[in-house]
């Protein structure tokens, strides 16, 4: 948890957004899933989001759930997330890893097993995309109690009420959704985002980060005039997709990621 309270703080010391890349485990396959990865951290990606591969990913777009289809198949599971994690940390000490998935495979793993497993691997971060904030309050505490950030989700409809309710519970940033529909719908309003990030930011004093629609350097650079992070998934996702090699693996995450850091202002 302090590796993201470390990484918004230096991105604020150089008066710029977090760029947070989003790839799901096990996609394009296992093999290329750390180059994959180590790649993202070499273009730009300030903090890592790692997707837990389901098989009834709710929340995420066609680009998203083929790959966690595919990851399925090619044998990624939660406890192949955990080890992934655990040789990312060996080789990048000091860059936040947050898990992205569905409370499913987290209940199937064990409660316990998985916070002292992520623990081990260190895990910085978990998001459960579909765990109400009225239901997960014993969760919650425990992953805070082992250094873990419960980072939690403010969709556009969330109501004033609610949003106080969400934010309060949350610990390492607020993730807020920036379209109305799932991942990479493309219907991304800025102008709408950067109202919302702005009320956003008075209930809280956790970093924002704003998610679910960016996928260009264009959309990123208006957005990190009011948040705190930027997250791009579909995208990146998207460009992997089909790579077979190492090299283009990690051609594709260069050229998708790097242009997107630049908006930022990341002095690589």
């Amino acid at each position: 948890m302090k590796r993201l309270q470390q990484t918004f703080d230096r991105c604020r010391q150089q008066k710029r957004a977090a760029l947070v890349g989003y790839m799901c485990a096990g996609h394009p396959s296992q093999q290329l899933t750390l180059p994959v990865l180590d790649e993202m951290v070499a273009s730009g990606v300030d903090i890592i989001e790692i997707g837990v591969p389901f098989s009834d990913p709710m929340a995420d777009g066609p680009v998203i759930q083929r790959a966690s289809e595919q990851a399925i198949d090619n044998g990624m599971n939660m406890q192949g997330v955990l080890a992934v994690a655990k040789q990312f940390r060996a080789v990048h000490p000091d860059v936040p890893v947050v898990l992205m998935g569905y409370l499913n495979p987290l209940l199937r793993f064990g409660t316990q097993r998985f916070i002292e497993t992520a623990t081990a691997s260190g895990v910085d971060g978990v998001l459960l995309v579909d765990l109400p904030v009225e239901e997960g309050r014993e969760l919650r505490l425990s992953l805070q109690q082992a250094q873990i950030a419960p980072i939690m989700l403010v969709a556009p409809t969330t109501g004033v009420t609610r949003v106080a309710q969400v934010v309060d519970s949350a610990a390492g940033f607020v993730y807020f959704i920036s379209v109305k529909g799932i991942t990479g719908s493309g219907r991304l309003d800025v102008d709408d985002v950067q109202s919302r990030v702005e009320q956003l930011k008075d209930t809280t004093g956790l970093p924002v980060a704003v998610g679910f629609g960016v996928s260009t350097p264009e959309q990123a650079g208006a957005l990190a005039q009011v948040a705190d992070g930027v997250v791009v998934g579909s995208a990146l996702v998207a460009a992997i997709d089909g790579a077979g090699t190492e090299v283009d693996a990690r051609a594709a995450v260069r050229a998708t990621m790097k242009p997107l850091a630049d908006a930022l202002g990341k002095v690589h």
